[in-house]
């Protein structure tokens, strides 16, 4: 089992690049996908090889990377949900075609459930699970310059940290399993705050008369200042939301994180408000629209 040999589960708009990254840094990576001519794309642009199920790009790989969409897929891809139309079996599951001793890393978002589930029944196998959730976006995927937060044993942080580093700017060992989860449920938490109120301080700019270009130019050069309003304020002014992070899988984390709340007694009055204002914005058709797409609510207010 060759430190060099990984296997990339995968291939969306996150994945797709990362894999591509490690097979430009000089490993040798097998890659899946369900779609499987994503997989023979992703083959003619990069090199390296596809299978046809997990547990045969698994196979011989030292460290096996997944991004999926949600613990539902999680599970399919590890384990296997045989009872699950769609589902990949629990023969075709990755764990099934990893060697002793192997990593699986986890970038999906996914619960802190869901990541101890998986590690805990890695351990019982031989093998070793990291949570090792991602922020930074499609842009921060395809640039190398995720952040990265992982829960789980130091020893497998170690030995898996220097193939991470090739997509990431960052990367930390947050605590055990289900921490690095944890952890994206806090950047998450912020971001949606954030989006919020920039977007009622644009809205707010508007409806006084001011050039919201030359307001945030102005305050973002002070303590207002964020990655969102950097990032984010003049394709917001511009009315333009396809760029990044969609709101349907916004909602998605934002239901991870509420449910957390629940269970360890965490009061989330704003990420809960905010979650409604983006079930508002589902109910305007802008599912796949970018998060800062909460701009649009009042435009269909005042309408």
């Amino acid at each position: 089992m060759s430190q060099k040999t990984v296997a990339f589960i995968g291939l969306g708009v996150m994945g797709f690049p990362m894999a591509g990254h490690l097979q430009k840094a000089g490993y040798d990576v097998c890659v899946y996908n369900r779609t499987q001519s994503k997989a023979q794309k992703w083959v003619e642009m990069y090199g390296g090889r596809f299978e046809t199920t997990p547990a045969k790009a698994a196979k011989g790989a030292s460290i096996v990377f997944a991004c999926v969409g949600n613990d539902h897929d999680l599970r399919s891809v590890t384990i296997g949900l045989e009872e699950v139309a769609e589902a990949t079996s629990p023969a075709d599951g990755a764990f099934a075609g990893m060697e002793a001793d192997a990593i699986f890393v986890d970038h999906t978002t996914a619960s802190a459930e869901v990541a101890r589930e998986l590690c805990e029944i890695a351990n019982s196998r031989g093998l070793r699970f990291l949570d090792a959730p991602v922020s930074g976006g499609q842009a921060g995927a395809e640039n190398g310059a995720l952040t990265v937060m992982v829960g789980g044993q130091r020893q497998a942080y170690d030995e898996a940290e220097p193939a991470i580093n090739v997509f990431s700017r960052s990367v930390r060992l947050m605590g055990e399993s289900g921490a690095g989860q944890l952890t994206k449920m806090v950047n998450q938490i912020c971001i949606a705050g954030l989006v919020q109120g920039l977007s009622e301080g644009i809205h707010f700019a508007m409806r006084s008369g001011l050039d919201p270009k030359a307001v945030v130019e102005v305050i973002s050069k002070g303590a207002a200042q964020s990655w969102q309003m950097e990032n984010r304020y003049e394709t917001m002014v511009d009315n333009k939301f396809d760029y990044g992070f969609a709101v349907d899988w916004m909602r998605k984390d934002l239901g991870i994180v509420l449910d957390e709340a629940r269970n360890n007694g965490a009061q989330l009055p704003v990420t809960a408000l905010v979650d409604q204002f983006y079930a508002d914005v589902q109910g305007l058709g802008g599912g796949r629209w970018d998060t800062s797409s909460l701009l649009k609510r009042f435009e269909h207010k005042e309408g």
